[in-house]
């Protein structure tokens, strides 16, 4: 199964429409209609775009062995997590790693005593 073919196979499952497809991922809905007409494939630059839309990692989009019909959602339990370079939580995790033991520490404190607060409901 081509990478175009899996697309359309879980926005059918998922029920999304090329339209909220191509305003959610930026990607002309004439383009969308080619990938199907012409069986091509997405440039490479889209694929993020493409995967946080639908909900699913790269690599269960771009697997080999992967059938779309198997690709399951990001989920909060997951063994890892994959975030846009970019975004607030790539920029949160960065610091984060540049911090010593004592600081991690204070942000793991702060960040349990967030979660504990009323507020945070």
């Amino acid at each position: 199964m081509i990478i175009s073919e899996k697309i359309f196979d879980i926005m059918d499952k998922k029920n999304i429409s090329r339209k909220r497809f191509s305003e959610e991922t930026g990607i002309a809905q004439s383009t969308i209609s080619d990938w199907k007409r012409k069986k091509t494939n997405p440039a490479a630059d889209k694929i993020m775009a493409i995967c946080d839309t639908l909900g699913v990692t790269p690599a269960q989009l771009l697997g080999d062995g992967a059938d779309a019909a198997e690709a399951e959602t990001v989920e909060a339990n997951a063994d890892y997590l994959m975030v846009r370079r970019g975004s607030e939580e790539y920029f949160l995790i960065e610091k984060y790693r540049k911090l010593g033991k004592p600081g991690k520490d204070r942000v793991q404190g702060y960040l349990q005593a967030l979660a504990e607060s009323p507020e945070s409901v």
